[in-house]
């Protein structure tokens, strides 16, 4: 048995949505780094990238098919429909898991270290399970999105959810993590909460971010906010004992109010007061509707849960298509 045949199969896999601008770089800066893997015997002349395109408008589809033919480390899955980032990752791994001893997730901007793959490859041969791409710094931020993420991962930890401090996507995973993975069953999902759940041993590889390739951000203001409130809300049930605790807390103020209005009537001191009487009720009242709504939150997260719908469906599978090309072109290993 050669040396090669000890090298771990790596599958990269890459969520895609519209990106036919940055797809072919891509393509060839991850081609470059699997074939320098491959030279170092780190991974296997087997491994190769999945590019999961994500119900794109654009022609990534067509140029994942066209990449296919030509290069026999590249393969595709098509989802029907927009899935959603976090499910388009999690098809890719599922798929990926199949064949490989580890994983690695990464965007298709390539705003991640694509370098860093080969320290993730270092970690894994040392042991480790999971290894978490983490950015060294945010100083490419501008300061209002900098002030915002680093206050999204320090809400995170003071709610209970048990996230890796500035870890988006970007990380390893073996093939036993990636098997544990698969059976969480959430609908609502935020794999950077959940993969800290599957356990394993585990590390970090730090790295510098850099600016998006081409193309533009799929994750506007709007967008990255609504995520960090899924996040959250999927993780943690803090923010409804909070609620409760608030109830708590304005029912103590309720009763002292009573009696400082009952100590004013037995004193002949009582005053109408409209103002302080309309800005009480108007605080109740929002802090209800809050209350309110943040139920309605969980309870809507229940309704999904429950109807067990699937979180994606595969159009095209053209992953083994190009398992087989890689087989014929590189050799088994």
């Amino acid at each position: 048995m050669d040396s090669q045949a000890k090298a771990p199969v790596l599958g990269i896999v890459v969520p895609c949505y519209n990106e036919e601008e940055v797809l072919p770089e891509t393509i060839l800066r991850l081609s470059h780094v699997l074939d320098r893997l491959t030279e170092e015997r780190l991974a296997s002349r087997s491994s190769f990238m999945l590019l999961v395109d994500d119900g794109s408008r654009d022609k990534t589809w067509e140029l994942i098919e066209q990449f296919q033919q030509s290069n026999p480390r590249v393969a595709g899955l098509k989802l029907a429909r927009n899935a959603g980032h976090q499910s388009a990752l999690l098809a890719g791994l599922k798929r990926a898991a199949e064949t490989v001893d580890c994983a690695i997730s990464i965007d298709a901007d390539l705003q991640d270290d694509t370098e860093a793959i080969r320290e993730f490859m270092l970690r894994f041969r040392e042991g480790y399970d999971i290894v978490y791409g983490v950015r060294q710094s945010r100083a490419t931020d501008t300061a209002f999105k900098r002030g915002t993420a680093q206050s999204f991962y320090k809400l995170m930890k003071k709610l209970g959810a048990d996230i890796e401090y500035n870890h988006a996507d970007y990380r390893l995973m073996s093939r036993r993590a990636l098997q544990q993975l698969d059976r969480f069953k959430e609908v609502n999902l935020f794999l950077r909460g959940i993969v800290p759940l599957v356990g394993f041993k585990s590390t970090r590889v730090y790295f510098d971010r850099h600016e998006r390739f081409a193309g533009e951000s799929k994750y506007p203001l709007k967008k990255m906010l609504a995520f960090a409130w899924d996040g959250i809300t999927s993780l943690s049930v803090t923010p409804i004992r909070l609620v409760t605790l608030a109830g708590f807390a304005l029912f103590v103020i309720s009763l002292l109010a009573a009696l400082y209005a009952i100590i004013q009537k037995l004193a002949g001191n009582t005053v109408s007061g409209w103002t302080s009487l309309m800005l009480s009720i108007w605080f109740v009242g929002g802090i209800q509707l809050i209350s309110l709504g943040l139920i309605g939150e969980y309870i809507g997260k229940i309704y999904k849960e429950v109807k067990r719908r699937p979180l994606y469906i595969i159009e095209k599978d053209i992953a083994a298509e190009a398992e087989t090309a890689r087989k014929a072109g590189l050799g088994t290993s």
